[in-house]
């Protein structure tokens, strides 16, 4: 059993890591551009607070669709119209999301939707839970098997143990987590929040994500950033678990708030549900 002194000491190690490098030219230049995308977010935070849902699926046709999207149609109906789920971080809300979800429009994926939850949030497994019953209506309506989940740090979590440890991955084709704190974070010793303390590298949730899951079918895509503030340390972003289908994408340079925002991680991902049956390499860089 931790006491508050082990919280406190190791809070202090993972400040102290963060430390090290918080002047080299990389993290600034990182950090200048986290706070411009704040300045923008936090105007555009409260839109977000009106609650969306996303559009119901549209019907398949060339109509009115650019080339881009015909592109996409064209090649793979099937990639076109899978579902995709967005899930924001623990204080945010789908407005994190606004370049995304336009950019996947572009491309030519017709279903799109959010899942929100409350910053008083309490267990990631029960949000989870909902998750899926949000995950089932959405599929029922579009009439897919398949969704992916494309989740911004808490949401990457929740949605990963949706899919690993509720029996998620016979819906979830692809998981693409951002800024997730997928081996935990040392960052989070310094709030003694219910919902934080599961996300510390000893909490029992941790543990149980450790845990075998040889039947998993889920395709995991983990993108990670050299200079994430809240991630301690950034490594700990990676999925590391040998019975999952996981590629881990450096990002270099990028604050955890500009990971949803920025230009090359949208265009990965889009490329990647775009293509529904390639593997991925095990680990790379953006």
């Amino acid at each position: 059993m931790t006491t508050w002194q082990d919280d406190v000491r190791g809070a202090l190690d993972g400040l102290a890591y963060g430390a090290r490098s918080a002047l080299s030219p990389r993290v600034l230049h990182g950090a200048a551009v986290e706070i411009g995308w704040l300045t923008t977010h936090l105007a555009m935070y409260p839109l977000g607070l009106v609650g969306s849902s996303g559009a119901p699926a549209q019907r398949l046709t060339l109509a009115g669709l650019t080339p881009a999207q015909r592109s996409l149609l064209v090649s793979d109906v099937r990639a076109a119209g899978t579902p995709i789920l967005l899930a924001h971080g623990i204080i945010d809300n789908h407005t994190i999301f606004a370049l995304m979800r336009r950019q996947l429009h572009r491309r030519g994926f017709s279903s799109i939707h959010t899942f929100s939850y409350s910053p008083l949030t309490l267990d990631v497994r029960r949000t989870a839970e909902r998750m899926g019953q949000e995950i089932e209506a959405i599929c029922a309506a579009s009439g897919s098997d398949k969704i992916h989940v494309i989740g911004h740090s808490l949401g990457g979590l929740i949605a990963r143990y949706y899919a690993q440890r509720l029996g998620g991955d016979e819906r979830v084709h692809t998981c693409v987590t951002l800024g997730t704190p997928h081996q935990g974070t040392m960052a989070a010793r310094l709030l003694p929040w219910p919902l934080v303390k599961q996300v510390r590298p000893d909490s029992d949730l941790m543990a149980e994500l450790a845990e075998p899951a040889p039947d998993c079918r889920t395709r995991f895509v983990a993108f990670y950033s050299d200079v994430d503030q809240l991630i301690v340390p950034q490594r700990r972003a990676r999925i590391r678990h040998p019975d999952l289908v996981a590629s881990n994408v450096r990002v270099r340079g990028v604050g955890h708030l500009s990971l949803p925002f920025h230009g090359e991680v949208v265009h990965q991902i889009t490329a990647a549900l775009a293509h529904l049956d390639e593997a991925e390499a095990p680990d790379r860089t953006a």
